[in-house]
C-alpha cells in the first residue's frame, strides 16, 4: 500500500502545489480522497485494474473542482463515489451539464455511496464521522491491506476527529492555518493542533497537507509547521504535491 499526494493545497492552487486530492494504492483498490485540482494528475497512477472508491469529504470547490476531470480518467472496473447523505443529490448537479460531462456519460460505470446508508456495499471497513466545519464535512476511516488510514481535512479539534484517528496507523490531517493561529469562527487546525488530535488518538504517524495557499505562501513554510507538530508528536511529515509514501513499511526509518 502507498500514499500520493497529488494535491496538498487549501483553498486555491499555486506555485506550491494543486488543491487537495490524495491517492492510496492498495493490492485490490485505487482509493481516493477528496477531488481538488490535484485530482487531474491521477490518470497517471491509475490504469483502470482496479475499482476506483472515491471518498469526498464536503463540497467547497477546493476539494471537488477536479471531478471536471473524470473523463480523462480509466475506470474499467467501475468508479465508486462516496460521500455524506446528500451526495447522489449534488454530483447530480455538479457533475452534470452545463457544467461538465454528465456520469451517465462517461464511459464507464459510475455509483454513488450515500454514509451511512451504503456502508455495507463498500468492500473494506470504512467509517465516517462529522467533522467541526462551517458546512457539514465528513472524516473517513478506512482499513485495508491490514492498515488503517484517517482522512480528516476542513475541521477544528473535535472529538470526532480524535475518534476517528485511535490507533490508525496513519492519520492525513489538514493544516491550514499557521504555527500558534486559530479562529474560533472558522473551524480549522494549525500544526499543533494536528499533533494533540494524533497524540490524543496513538495514531503511528501524522501528515500533514491541506495548507491555506494564502498563509503558506513559500513551500519552505510547510518546514516550519512540521517542525511545530513535531514538538508534541513526533512522527511527523508535512508533505507537497507527488510526495509518495510507502506505507507497508510506515514504521521504517527514512519515511517520516
Amino acid at each position: 500500500m502507498n500514499a500520493v499526494f497529488l494535491g496538498t493545497n487549501g483553498w486555491f492552487g499555486t506555485g506550491t502545489g494543486d488543491t487537495i486530492c490524495t491517492l492510496v494504492q492498495t493490492d485490490d483498490y485505487d482509493i481516493v480522497f477528496d477531488a481538488g485540482s490535484g485530482f487531474f494528475k491521477i490518470d497517471k497512477y491509475i490504469d483502470g485494474t482496479k475499482p476506483v472508491y472515491l471518498f469526498l469529504s464536503h463540497y467547497h470547490f477546493d476539494h471537488i473542482s477536479g471531478l471536471h476531470g473524470l473523463s480523462k480518467i480509466c475506470c474499467n472496473e467501475g468508479l465508486f463515489i462516496v460521500g455524506q447523505p446528500d451526495i447522489s443529490n449534488v454530483m447530480n448537479v455538479i457533475v452534470n451539464r452545463p457544467f461538465t460531462v454528465p456520469l451517465n456519460e462517461l464511459g464507464y460505470s459510475v455509483k454513488i455511496l450515500e454514509l451511512p446508508k451504503d456502508k455495507d456495499q463498500v468492500p473494506f471497513e470504512v467509517n465516517a464521522l462529522p467533522l467541526l466545519h462551517s458546512d457539514t464535512c465528513f472524516g473517513y476511516r478506512i482499513k485495508a491491506d491490514d492498515l488503517t488510514i484517517v482522512f480528516c481535512t476542513d475541521t477544528g479539534y473535535c472529538d470526532n476527529a480524535v475518534e476517528l484517528s485511535l490507533n490508525a496507523d496513519l492519520l492525513i490531517a489538514e493544516c491550514s492555518f499557521l504555527p500558534g493561529e486559530e479562529h474560533k469562527e472558522w473551524s480549522h487546525l494549525n500544526p499543533e493542533t494536528a499533533a494533540r488530535i494524533a497524540s490524543e488518538a496513538n495514531a503511528k504517524r501524522l501528515v500533514l497537507t491541506h495548507f491555506d495557499s494564502s498563509r503558506y505562501t513559500d513551500i519552505k513554510m510547510r518546514k516550519i509547521a512540521e517542525e511545530a507538530a513535531q514538538a508534541i508528536f513526533p512522527r511527523v511529515l508535512a508533505v507537497a504535491d507527488l510526495v509518495d509514501i510507502e506505507l507497508w513499511d510506515i514504521d521504517a526509518v527514512g519515511y517520516f
